[in-house]
């Protein structure tokens, strides 16, 4: 029971992870917030999902990518995926911590949730590349529900494009969604000029 305690104080501590995108026009979103917000979406979504793929999803699966995907935050911290870093440096850190915090758990759950995390790092599944997908459209809509913007990066749509559509590409309802943030963002003029 102890090792299970230990992990779900731990894994409390997300609430304190902020993101560099707010959850309102005040504040800034928490890790936590924004875990709970892609499981949601992949759950309204799933029905899409499995329309468009013509086969069969694990749900299940998908939630509990969603709800554990950034644990390792907690650690390592959330770096923007606007800033120039060593994204290899960031992976070796994140895997440490996994193999760490995750072996920790008691009995089956240690396995489940490192293949669980390993999946969803390698989008090797279509699950995992459909919370992949959710993952980075998650800041941009949550950018333009609050009015943020991409002043603050700076980006234009086209920075943006390159960064949204090598991961909702995968699925014709995540794209269609990702199109209607970017023309509703530059309606508002929530982009920096790239000029």
């Amino acid at each position: 029971m102890r090792e299970l305690f230990d992990a779900i104080a731990h894994t409390a501590r997300l609430r304190e992870v902020e993101r560099h995108n707010n959850a309102t026009p005040d504040r800034r979103e928490s890790v936590a917030e924004h875990s709970w917000h892609l499981a949601l979406v992949c759950w309204l979504l799933h029905g899409e999902f499995e329309r468009e793929s013509g086969r069969s999803l694990d749900l299940t699966r998908m939630i509990k990518m969603c709800l554990m995907h950034d644990l390792m935050e907690i650690d390592t911290g959330d770096p923007s995926a606007w800033a120039p870093g060593d994204r290899a440096g960031k992976a070796r850190a994140e895997e440490a911590v996994a193999r760490r915090r995750f072996g920790a758990l008691p009995g089956p759950l240690a396995g489940e949730f490192l293949d669980l995390w390993h999946e969803y790092e390698a989008g090797a599944t279509a699950e995992a590349r459909l919370v992949r997908g959710v993952d980075r459209l998650n800041p941009a809509l949550m950018r333009l529900l609050t009015g943020q913007g991409w002043q603050d990066v700076p980006a234009g749509p086209e920075a943006l494009d390159r960064l949204q559509l090598p991961r909702v590409g995968v699925s014709e309802t995540l794209t269609e969604l990702y199109g209607r943030i970017r023309e509703q963002a530059q309606e508002r003029g929530l982009f920096a000029s790239e000029g």
